[in-house]
């Protein structure tokens, strides 16, 4: 039976992100009509959550998940991830509202799905990169990656950033409710153990530019926590 790639979903976790979000969706479904999104909003304060009902009320392709706690980006997903497998989507993207994912990839990333398990979206190969990012950023940014990429042995050159694409099988195998790393190695654990599990992990490039509206939800702690965390992910089997 060939895979039905055209049930497609792309989780987008929000938290105040009301200039975003309704611009993102605009964006999403220009380039590629046939996906449906899922918000899924944890309590935004700005009213973030009510404005995605809005949107869903008007579009049968926009869906909302509510979630009564901020309880961190890697738990909005996996929640996701439950409500994207409980309905049979395909493919399943992780996307952040803030539009340094850029949706003109989104059509790369089904392409390459055809013949990948995980499609990872990397600033860090030909054709990929940045865009206004000062000097410490991309220092910090390209030498955490290599230190990741060290310690676990990984061959992919973007372990941490967070536009990618899963065939639901990855979803269903992986243990995603057991994950230790919920912050800034959500991400780093998710390649991981795709790769520990045999799955096929591709990459495509991506333009990764700052973001222009909202405020950024970086800050020095997670790098703190990424520094230990890889060191915990190699014990994996």
């Amino acid at each position: 039976m060939s895979d039905n790639l055209e049930k497609t979903l792309i989780v987008v976790p929000t938290y105040n992100e009301r200039e975003n979000l309704p611009l993102l969706a605009e964006a999403i479904f220009k380039i590629v009509p046939h996906v449906n999104i899922l918000v899924v909003d944890d309590s935004s304060p700005d009213g973030t959550g009510d404005l995605a009902d809005e949107l869903a009320a008007r579009d049968e392709r926009v869906h909302v998940l509510h979630r009564t706690a901020k309880e961190g980006l890697g738990r909005a997903y996996v929640a996701g991830f439950h409500w994207a497998l409980a309905r049979g989507y395909e493919l399943i993207f992780e996307m952040d509202c803030d539009f340094s994912h850029r949706p003109e990839h989104l059509p790369e990333f089904i392409a390459a799905a055809r013949d990948a398990d995980l499609v990872l979206g990397s600033r860090y190969i030909k054709g990929g990169g940045t865009e206004n990012w000062g000097l410490m950023r991309k220092f910090i940014s390209g030498g955490g990656n290599l230190y990741a990429r060290t310690v676990l042995g990984l061959p992919y050159k973007d372990l941490t950033g967070g536009f990618k694409c899963f065939r639901r099988k990855v979803l269903e195998t992986l243990p995603i409710d057991d994950l230790f790393a919920f912050g800034y190695c959500f991400q780093i654990e998710l390649t991981y153990r795709s790769h520990k599990a045999g799955f096929r992990v591709a990459q495509v490039p991506i333009i990764f530019p700052d973001r222009t509206r909202g405020e950024s939800k970086m800050s020095g702690a997670i790098f703190k926590e990424a520094f230990v965390t890889v060191w915990k992910l190699r014990k994996i089997a």
